[in-house]
């Protein structure tokens, strides 16, 4: 008979999984549980981290600067340009703040779990599996990388400046006001629900890191430009079928005054917390599914 795991259960876990039992890692937790792990956890990280703090102001200094290269691109391109698609360089910018702000917290919340891929090939994804803890939690916060803060810093620093540049091109209302850090979180939500969208993937595809980073990368880079310089197809699959335009796109175009793109209703503007929340949801169920499909790596 299978011997069971010693009494270390937190309180509130569902029953004491026997070892070899694959489903341990799919049992349910409290979102209580799932916050902790990953605070202990990211704490942990981070307190190593910090141990070496010149290394890491130059690792902070440098994502940065990496990351402000693709802003430098938008810089060059108007000093060429008065307009792009329509839009002025403080609009461009305040597209560019608050789908880098977003996307600039969801890469630092979850970004480990572009590891996925390697932990399944390798099996060292067990090693989760058995410890008393949700397991996302677990895996999205191993290795944290407080690096990544600097491109929530980079994509703040923009979104600040083009408020100011926009204070009196805009109509600001509490509502338009209130839509801004709104969108900064509804589109981190976003972005984190396809990155475990994509992590689930994995336990199938094995391999679908790329596809992930395409959505995931790929849509901030698209969502850093105005809609209107892509064609419309395109548009509407990030409206309709990878709702990316929740991000920034739609609400942005709302407080910037513009219409809603062609076959979009204009209460789209506001469905950005209602799409998030869609997103987690299947995120989850996803989530689920794919650790109760996991059969290990083998011998």
């Amino acid at each position: 008979m299978a011997e069971r795991f010693p009494e270390t259960y937190p309180s509130g876990a569902a029953e004491q999984p026997r070892a070899g039992d694959r489903s341990a890692g799919a049992r349910r937790f409290g979102a209580g549980d799932a916050l902790r792990t990953y605070r202990m956890v990211a704490g942990m990280w981070i307190r190593s981290t910090m141990a070496y703090r010149a290394s890491f102001a130059l690792t902070l200094a440098t994502s940065f600067c990496v990351t402000f290269f693709d802003f430098v691109v938008i810089l060059l391109m108007f000093g060429q340009v008065r307009g792009l698609g329509g839009f002025s360089f403080a609009e461009v910018a305040f597209l560019y703040g608050t789908t880098g702000t977003a996307f600039g917290i969801a890469d630092l919340t979850l970004g480990s779990l572009q590891r996925m891929g390697r932990r399944i090939r390798d099996g060292s994804l067990d090693v989760f599996l058995l410890r008393p803890a949700p397991l996302l939690a677990q895996v999205a916060a191993d290795k944290f990388a407080l690096r990544r803060l600097g491109r929530v810093l980079q994509g703040l620093m923009v979104l600040v400046w083009s408020l100011v540049l926009l204070r009196d091109e805009v109509a600001w209302t509490w509502v338009k006001a209130l839509a801004v850090p709104g969108m900064v979180v509804c589109g981190a939500a976003i972005f984190m629900a396809v990155m475990v969208l994509g992590a689930s993937a994995i336990f199938w595809l094995q391999d679908a890191a790329e596809v992930t980073n395409s959505f995931t990368y790929g849509g901030n880079t698209l969502l850093q430009y105005p809609p209107t310089v892509f064609a419309q197809d395109l548009v509407k699959g990030v409206v309709y079928v990878v709702p990316l335009a929740f991000v920034n796109w739609l609400p942005a175009l709302y407080v910037l005054g513009r219409p809603a793109p062609a076959g979009v209703p204009s209460w789209a503007a506001f469905a950005a917390p209602l799409v998030a929340l869609v997103c987690c949801g299947l995120a989850g169920l996803a989530w689920r599914a794919g650790v109760r499909s996991y059969r290990s790596t083998g011998s």
